[in-house]
This record gives C-alpha cells, structure tokens and sequence, in this order.
C-alpha cells in the first residue's frame, strides 16, 4: 500500500450492504477557490404564501448578478420529479425534507450556494437537514408571516381549499407549524410592513456577506 493511502471499511448503511467510501483527490475547498465562494445551504421556511420562493428567486437574481453561483430548490418543483412519490401525510413530509436536505448538502459540497424554498413545518426535520451540514453552512431563514396575512394572499388558492374541506392536513389549518427556535435570520412581515422580495434579499446578502460566504 502507497504511503498516506487511506483505508476504508465495508459499511451497511441503511438498507445498502457491504458499500464503500469513495474519496476524490478535488475536494470542497478546491470547488470553493474555483468558484470564489463557500458552499452552503439557505434554508428559507414559513407558511403557504409567506413569499419563500419569491425570494429564493429575488436572492438567487441578486447572487448571479454578483458573480456568484446559487441553485433553487423549490418544494412544488421538486415533488414534480425527485419527490413525485411522495403524498403530504406527516411521514412522507418527513421523507420529502430528508430527500431534499440530503441534495441540498450535495450542492453545498459542490461550492453552490443552494437556496432552499418549502414550508418544512417541522422543527426535527429541519434539525435533521441542520445536523447534516459542517457548522455554520446550514443558514435557516423564517419567513415569519402571520396565517391571517398568507391566507388573504392565499397565491395557489389552497386556503380556501383547505377551509372548505378539500384538502386535508394543510398546514396553519389542521397541521401545525412549528418555528424555528434559534434560526440564523428571521424576516419579519407583518400588517402594511412588508418589505419587497428583492429589500429581503438584500438581508440575506449582507448576511452572507458578513459570514464570509461570498468569497473563498
């Protein structure tokens, strides 16, 4: 064996046996020099009409006109392919946050600035896709919006839905949602003090800025 060649073992992991490791000579910190930025993910969660994927895309717009590369994943795009087995009970919700959380850290180790955008509505799920990532690359953001302001916007007409009947364990409704307890950045939309997709965006950016993602 070469000097300084690592040795791994056989593992079982999940329902996969006898499966290896693989590592790669280029390595994270050599994507991130590449790229001039650090891979991490931005977990944006609130309620059905909060605003999360306006501004995943106003975040996504205002990092590419920066030179800086980002990549949404949006809830309802996603249960369009990588999740379209999944329904919406409590353990399928589960399943859709861990599928996503899992991707999200690929694109993270990838150098990506990945913005994610669904409801995720609870708390161990998103403790969970947390746990998953190095310490700090994890940066959750609550869209706080009251229910009574989503369910005026009610964008998809799902509330209405939902009041009626139609549509069970909808969340706010006759599912909860449970807030973060110590997330990285709350955005506060309250009555006629709501800011643009694009002045949210801003925040998010000087976080990042701040935390020194936006360079290698």
């Amino acid at each position: 064996m070469a000097s300084g060649q690592s040795v791994h073992q056989m593992s079982n992991v999940g329902m996969s046996t006898n499966i290896l490791w693989h590592d790669c000579p280029i390595q994270k910190q050599d994507r991130q020099k590449l790229l001039q930025q650090k891979g991490c993910v931005i977990w944006l969660t609130g309620l059905s009409g909060s605003g999360k994927s306006s501004l995943a895309c106003a975040l996504s717009q205002s990092l590419h006109s920066r030179g800086k590369l980002s990549y949404v994943l949006d809830g309802d795009n996603i249960r369009h392919g990588l999740n379209r087995d999944l329904s919406f009970k409590a353990e399928d919700r589960s399943e859709n946050i861990r599928r996503i959380g899992e991707v999200a850290k690929l694109f993270a180790d990838a150098g990506v600035i990945c913005i994610t955008s669904l409801i995720s509505p609870y708390r161990k799920d998103r403790d969970a896709c947390r746990a998953l990532l190095p310490k700090g690359d994890f940066v959750e953001v609550f869209i706080d919006v009251p229910l009574h302001v989503c369910e005026a916007r009610d964008p998809k007409g799902l509330y209405k839905l939902a009041r009626a009947g139609k549509i069970k364990g909808f969340t706010g409704i006759d599912d909860p949602y449970e807030p973060p307890c110590s997330c990285e950045i709350v955005l506060q939309q309250k009555g006629s003090d709501c800011k643009s997709p694009n002045d949210l965006a801003e925040i998010v950016i000087s976080y990042l800025q701040k935390s020194g993602y936006l360079q290698a």
